[in-house]
């Protein structure tokens, strides 16, 4: 049978789009007319977010290895007693967001785990190509190690997240952490993540649902590689689906998912697939029916709670 698309998620789909369909693509390359669409229909989906009221905020910065000043911000839950923390690395396909877009999700990962998380402002592609992204991120990395004991962390227990292109750089910077013998990380929390450059032929099975498709991709590992995505001289800390099996050996342990109509499925699931087969422990969940970016399109769905419980156990693991 083909595919189909979850009634709960056709149905937020419809509500968050006013009943209108999805905007056209523009051409593969136009990052301007992306990072608007992007931003636009980001307003639609945090706006079913329900706000949270018992996290507090902070705002740190922190040079680069070039001496840019990127600005973290500390998210901890009122009367929690850390212990772990995470280092969160948020989406946009490498070409869009902030950490400001992604204020609400933080928050509601810290409210509902007591974990608090450092968001890292890593700087955009096309600006700046890589590998200054994954650099920004591990000078996040290094601050919340030489910062643990005044924010009541133990540097054995940080963990690093992220989503779609923050997903992807939270696994370039596993792979960065791991050449450099830098700060240690007990556990990759990796949701739909970005990680192949190679990915930029249109699935026809998976197409009609792509919330994130071909084109964009290609635009977006375009934007970060500086037009040498699909050579052969990308290394993992770029695209970490470059990696190989003995590449994967030393990482920390991983949790992965993915909808299957998602156009990172299969790319997530050869990652997941070469962790194993490197003896990393790996906790891998592909979800029916849904594309990128589900749960902020239907937050109330079965699929939605199934994948908030999973990814929270995996925070209040670490």
């Amino acid at each position: 049978m083909p595919f189909s698309l979850n009634p709960d998620i056709a149905s937020g789909l419809a509500t968050m789009l006013g009943g209108q369909p999805l905007p056209p693509k523009p051409p593969a390359g136009d990052v301007i007319t992306r990072r608007q669409n992007v931003e636009g229909m980001w307003g639609g989906l945090m706006a079913g977010f329900p706000d949270i009221n018992d996290v507090e905020t902070q705002d740190f910065h922190v040079k680069a290895s070039d001496g840019h000043e990127i600005l973290l911000r500390w998210f901890a839950k009122k009367g929690s007693s850390p212990g772990s923390a995470i280092l969160y690395i948020h989406g946009g396909g490498m070409i869009s967001l902030s950490v400001d877009h992604f204020d609400k999700i933080i928050q509601t990962h810290v409210s509902n785990s007591g974990v608090p998380f450092l968001a890292v402002d890593y700087r955009l592609a096309p600006e700046v190509r890589y590998p200054v992204p994954v650099e920004d991120c591990y000078a996040g990395l290094q601050y919340l190690h030489s910062h643990a004991s005044d924010l009541g962390v133990d540097t054995k227990r940080i963990g690093i997240m992220g989503d779609s292109a923050g997903g992807g750089l939270a696994a370039a910077l596993a792979h960065l952490a791991k050449e450099k013998q830098g700060p240690a990380i007990q556990k990759q929390i990796l949701i739909y993540p970005m990680l192949d450059d190679r990915n930029t032929i249109a699935d026809p099975e998976i197409a009609p649902y792509a919330m994130w498709a071909a084109d964009d991709n290609k635009t977006g590992w375009g934007a970060l590689l500086d037009g040498k995505d699909g050579t052969d001289s990308i290394p993992p800390t770029a695209a970490p689906a470059r990696m190989t099996v003995d590449q994967a050996s030393g990482l920390p342990a991983t949790y992965i998912d993915v909808g299957q109509l998602d156009i990172f499925a299969d790319e997530n699931m050869e990652y997941a697939r070469k962790l194993s087969k490197a003896g990393v422990d790996c906790e891998f969940h592909l979800i029916p029916s849904v594309p990128h970016a589900f749960e902020g399109i239907a937050a109330q769905s079965d699929a939605a709670k199934n994948a908030a419980a999973w990814r929270m156990a995996a925070i209040k693991g670490i």
